[in-house]
């Protein structure tokens, strides 16, 4: 698949992602159904909902690429998979039932297990993020398009952080250290990798947790930013390993040491 093709799926998906965000906010509004999942995660309706529409149109797109989705066991358990969709239709369940405003919509496109295209849509804040190739990230709000960079927006004497908790373990706070970051916010879905490829924040890490689905759509829009994604080691992260686990992760702005 070139970068034209790839160019015209991601933007006959913007829609549909957009259509997307508005059911969820509206299920929200009157009043989500929820669940527990066998492995003690909650879900509701508007997961649900979502995976629907979003596998609808990327199967009509691309029917001959398989899909994984959080949402479903279908393909889980194919273990020679090299080209695949990731579906996560809800990421930031616990702040989407909470009625907060950082949960996300995400689905990456995975040729010979990189990311190649990704797409996030933050509806709540009204902020969509796409990507497909290299300089080709972009933030779509209120009908605008801003090229996404990684340029810096904070002062240059500050390395700010966003971080899944306001107490990070021992692990995170050396690593904290090492980078010299000066500030850190608290930040759980996929939105952070959108910040960091927008310049609002520089950097993230994280142990081993969560799966692929949560990080492929952020690992496209921030590397095609000009972001760096790696593992603890340094090492660069594929898609659809075992289990769809992911690896320890660090995500920066750029080259900030």
């Amino acid at each position: 698949m070139n970068l034209e093709e790839t160019e015209k799926i991601i933007n006959s998906l913007i829609d549909t992602f957009i259509l997307s965000g508005n059911v969820s906010l509206d299920l929200r509004n009157k009043g989500l159904k929820k669940k527990i999942k066998s492995d003690n995660t909650p879900v509701t309706n508007g997961d649900i909902q979502v995976n629907d529409l979003l596998t609808k149109k990327i199967t009509d797109l691309t029917p001959n690429i398989k899909i994984i989705s959080e949402e479903n066991l279908i393909n889980k358990e194919n273990k020679n998979l090299k080209d695949f969709w990731l579906i996560d239709p809800i990421d930031g369940t616990y702040d989407y039932i909470n009625g907060k405003d950082e949960f996300t919509i995400n689905a990456a496109l995975i040729l010979n297990k990189k990311p190649v295209a990704g797409v996030i849509n933050a509806p709540d804040k009204n902020r969509l993020f796409y990507s497909f190739g290299l300089s080709n990230s972009f933030e779509l709000s209120n009908k605008s398009k801003t090229e996404l960079t990684c340029k810096k927006k904070s002062k240059d004497n500050e390395i700010n952080a966003v971080a899944y908790s306001n107490n990070p373990k021992p692990e995170i706070a050396a690593i904290y250290k090492k980078y010299n970051i000066t500030n850190f916010t608290r930040m759980k879905s996929s939105l952070k990798f959108c910040v960091i490829a927008s310049g609002e924040f520089d950097f993230y890490a994280a142990e081993p947790r969560a799966c692929e689905w949560d990080i492929a759509a952020g690992h496209a829009i921030l590397e095609h930013a000009g972001g760096i994604i790696t593992d603890f080691d340094g090492n660069n992260i594929n898609y659809g390993k075992k289990d769809f686990k992911n690896p320890s992760l660090i995500l920066k702005r750029g080259k900030i040491l």
